[in-house]
Formats: C-alpha cells, structure tokens, sequence
C-alpha cells in the first residue's frame, strides 16, 4: 500500500471514531451516523453528535449554516424506525470575526505537517469550533502528542479569545 492510500485509510479510521459516531453498534445508530456524515454542507467548522434513546435520536453540536442544522433532523426522522427526534444543534452566530479566527486556526492547525493528515477527507478528522472568538477543537486523533501538538498550533491565533481541546485519543 502507498503512503496516500495508507493516509487515506488512517483519515477513514479516524472518521469511524468522531462524536457523531460515539454509537454506533446497533444498525439504528450507525444509520443516524450515516445520515449526518453524508449531509453536503457539514465541514470542518461544524460539530455534530447524537444520542439514541429506543427511536427517539436527540441531535447536539454546533454549526455555521442553519440548513446543516435543517438538513440533519430531516435526514435523521427519514431513517426507517426513527421515532421523535429532538434537534439541540446551535447554529453559531453569524460574526466576520469569528470566520477569521475560523480561517487563521484552519492554516495555523492544518499548516502544520504533522496533523496535516486530519484534515483529509470529506469530514475531517479534527473540527474547528469558534464562537465568539473562543476555539474549541474536537474530534479524533491518533495520539496524545497529536492532540498536544494541535492545540499549541491554535495558540497565539489573531482574534481568538481562548482555546480549548476536547480531542479524543483513538485506540
């Protein structure tokens, strides 16, 4: 295997272990992954994740566009067995401010060539949250030092208020 599928293959593996995906041993949950994974305008600035209690799916996270928060409840009530869903998602304030601190911590995160690798893919491994110029990171990464490395590379990023990481470790 070359080293850009071998990437590729890690970015999939990461994919399999963000907070949309906390659930899915049973088919229901691994369908309401499936749907929000697959939502066209979910990117790297946006967090989704969603509990499943019986059929009732309560969906959670943050957005930038109102119609990812939109999209997703539609989506998840179309799963066949899906009874009330209840959509928690918040979608971030509009703000110039805050998408330049979203663009400065994207280069100043992704800049950087070791973590470069989480930012393949279609959904990335690692997303960006800003809300009023505090960045919060979340997602999957492969190792402590990763997850260290990628919250020193958002220190000292212009605008941003506080940074934070709630990156998880795979194992």
């Amino acid at each position: 295997m070359n080293k850009s599928l071998g990437m590729m293959a890690l970015a999939g593996l990461l994919l399999l272990a963000v907070p949309i995906l906390a659930h899915q041993d049973a088919p229901l949950e691994r369908a309401v992954s499936d749907a929000l994974l697959s939502l066209p305008h979910y990117g790297v600035f946006d967090n989704l994740a969603f509990a499943v209690n019986g059929p009732d799916v309560v969906l959670s996270g943050q957005v930038v566009l109102p119609i990812t928060k939109d999209e997703a409840a539609k989506r998840v009530q179309r799963i066949k067995g899906i009874g009330k869903v209840v959509n928690s998602i918040e979608v971030l304030p509009l703000s110039p401010s805050d998408d330049a601190v979203r663009k400065n911590a994207y280069r100043a995160l992704f800049g950087t060539s070791d973590l470069h690798k989480y930012s393949m893919g279609a959904n990335p491994s690692i997303h960006i949250i800003v809300k009023g110029g505090h960045i919060t990171l979340v997602g999957v990464v492969s190792s402590q030092s990763d997850a260290d490395l990628a919250l020193l590379s958002i220190r000292g990023v212009p605008g941003a208020q506080s940074q934070k990481s709630l990156l998880k470790i795979a194992k």
